[in-house]
């Protein structure tokens, strides 16, 4: 598989594709922006398949590997950005939470990450200014770019801190953010989900961590971790071919059954349902 590298700390680009991906199945060693200026289609994130169209922003994290199926011709914006980028900037530097808030989310995020209608129109304005300045190079190009950037990094936190908690922000406690972490990044393995093992893990009494993690987060512990993992089957379902089974098997559900009768309790449908209307709203935005 190809891997790609950023020598400058950052790198912006426009490309066109009009029936395939030049690059094919790809990873490379930076964080990337994809801004979807035209078209329609849909982009593979490791192996998940999402429908994308004017106005999405994607946010892929190093080493993950994706590619473009082109419905129709497609222009996108690519903004990329190493470590250097965000060490060397000043202003990022202000805003290092949110910053790490994004680093450690931001693959745990499915399909387009502006998850506030009223941030899409902002995101577009911020995007053609940021194409424009980059085309023109008009005195003090690279400090505007800075500071139009660092714009883009701040709504983006906002965005993902909506797959927190609600009385989670930036400011809080760095340990409950870390358990949080642990178990997006656990999700599928029952056993790290413990409370005796995140307990030993985090350095907190079993019989403390439940109150430790509602008092932080707002959230009892095992409904987060359930809410958690149905929003990975729902994720599951829409963008990805696996069999019910399958996917009940992968999170560590009893059998199709038991997936079911919990999906239906959060969403209101059963599983095959909720993908069958997915699939319909799709193929009638592509016609």
């Amino acid at each position: 598989m190809k891997k790609d590298h950023l020598y400058e700390p950052y790198e912006l680009a426009v490309t066109e594709m009009i029936d395939e991906c030049p690059r094919g199945i790809h990873t490379h060693t930076f964080f990337e922006f994809v801004y979807v200026i035209e078209g329609a289609g849909f982009q593979y994130i490791n192996g998940d398949g999402f429908a994308y169209k004017p106005g999405h922003l994607f946010l892929l994290a190093p080493d993950d590997h994706h590619t473009f199926e082109i419905g129709t011709r497609s222009r996108f914006f690519f903004i990329r950005f190493n470590a250097a980028y965000l060490k060397n900037n000043m202003a990022a530097k202000e805003l290092i939470n949110r910053l790490e808030m994004i680093l450690r989310n931001v693959s745990k995020q499915s399909g387009c990450i502006l998850k506030r209608e009223e941030d899409k129109q902002v995101i577009q304005t911020i995007m053609e200014l940021i194409i424009n300045e980059h085309e023109r190079r008009d005195l003090f190009h690279k400090e505007v770019l800075d500071q139009y950037i660092n714009t883009l990094l701040v709504i983006v936190s906002r965005n993902i801190s909506l797959t927190l908690p609600e009385s989670m922000d930036e400011n809080s406690d760095n340990r409950a953010l870390d358990i949080l972490n642990y178990i997006q990044r656990n999700i599928v393995d029952p056993e790290k989900l413990k409370a005796e093992h995140i307990g030993h893990t985090f350095g907190i009494a079993e019989a403390y961590l439940g109150r430790y993690f509602k008092r932080h987060t707002g959230a009892g512990f095992q409904d987060y971790i359930m809410n958690y993992k149905l929003k990975q089957v729902e994720n599951k379902l829409l963008h990805s071919a696996m069999h019910i089974s399958e996917i009940a098997d992968q999170f560590g559900f009893t059998d199709k059954s038991h997936l079911s009768r919990a999906f239906k309790k959060h969403t209101g449908f059963n599983p095959t349902e909720f993908r069958k209307n997915y699939l319909e709203t799709v193929k009638g935005t592509l016609v």
